[in-house]
């Protein structure tokens, strides 16, 4: 076998991309079958989970965990603490396993069994908190032990975080606008943490104003939208503002379980609960639209895959 000189050993490129360097850039997928009896409209779902920790949240968490390195807020002993519903949670565990950090999370004891899985295989600390309390728990439980052990601790504080939404008007709303060619006029997406949200539609305001910017909330304070914001009951995130979406559309979470089962049954995606939930939302702007007799390209986000889902048991409903 032919051995390299010590010069072509150094200038032999390596092939490959880091972690953070595969973060965002995701395909939009075309539903083709949702709007085949909608002439002149499209909707477009955005595939986050073709990021590395499989959802959306992998970029508010490395915009976040880069900005607290950068100012040494994360350094030495320090663990990074947070509040998550699961798919932040994912990306902060990831994200601690690739770069040397221990991680932290509070969440409620009823998440997925498989984000439970996958955050004991990265090596994450869980403390749990009552389900119901939902995501209004976990927070006040993170608030809790970053009040008592300053020292051990870099409260990342996503819900309030403006790192989380820069991220997304940093990427999300570009990407958007390059992969439609300036074309979009609606984009939606649910809120959590609402950083998604604020983030893209600032960014796609100021391309075009003109483009109507829609959120998407859970319907009741009691619902079944993993991840989702019932806004007026919920401890609301500094990041979001009330003011800024043109309008709001509040989902059924039954609505939002026959999107998913749809999806997978006539376009062949199999999507997580919030993005079918995004999808739905999606459908009714498009069927208004329809109504009116206007065209339109509709964008909205596919936070993540089912895989963190399939044992619900929606699906064989």
């Amino acid at each position: 076998m032919p051995t390299l000189t010590k010069s072509e050993k150094t200038e032999t490129p390596l092939l490959g991309s880091s972690l953070l360097e595969r973060i965002g850039h995701t395909p939009l997928v075309r539903l083709e079958r949702l709007t085949e009896k909608l002439p002149g409209i499209h909707i477009l779902g955005k595939a986050e989970w073709a990021n590395p920790g499989g959802s959306v949240k992998d970029r508010p968490a490395s915009g976040i965990v880069l900005d607290a390195m950068e100012r040494g807020l994360l350094s030495g002993c320090k663990r990074l603490l947070d509040a998550t519903s699961g798919n932040t949670g994912i990306a902060y565990a990831m994200l601690g396993a690739a770069m040397g950090f221990g991680v932290t999370l509070c969440m409620p004891t009823n998440v997925s069994p498989e984000r439970k899985r996958i955050l004991s295989a990265y090596g994450a600390e869980i403390v749990w908190t009552d389900p119901n309390d939902s995501s209004d728990g976990a927070i006040r439980k993170a608030r809790e032990l970053a009040a008592n052990e300053p020292e051990k601790f870099y409260y990342a504080d996503q819900y309030n975080n403006e790192n989380n939404w820069k991220a997304h008007y940093r990427t999300t709303g570009n990407e958007i606008w390059e992969q439609t060619g300036g074309r979009i006029t609606h984009f939606i997406a649910g809120m959590g943490t609402s950083g998604t949200f604020m983030g893209t539609s600032r960014r796609l305001r100021e391309l075009n104003p003109k483009i109507e910017c829609i959120s998407m909330q859970p319907d009741s304070p009691f619902h079944g939208l993993e991840g989702m914001k019932h806004m007026p009951t919920s401890i609301v995130p500094g990041i979001y503002d009330p003011e800024h979406a043109d309008r709001n559309v509040e989902m059924e979470t039954e609505a939002a379980y026959a999107m998913a089962r749809r999806l997978g049954r006539t376009e062949g995606l199999l999507v997580g609960v919030s993005a079918a939930a995004n999808v739905a939302a999606a459908l009714r702007v498009a069927e208004e639209v329809a109504v009116r007799g206007e065209e339109a390209v509709i964008v909205t986000i596919l936070c993540d895959s089912a895989d963190k889902y399939l044992s619900e048991r929606f699906w064989e409903e």
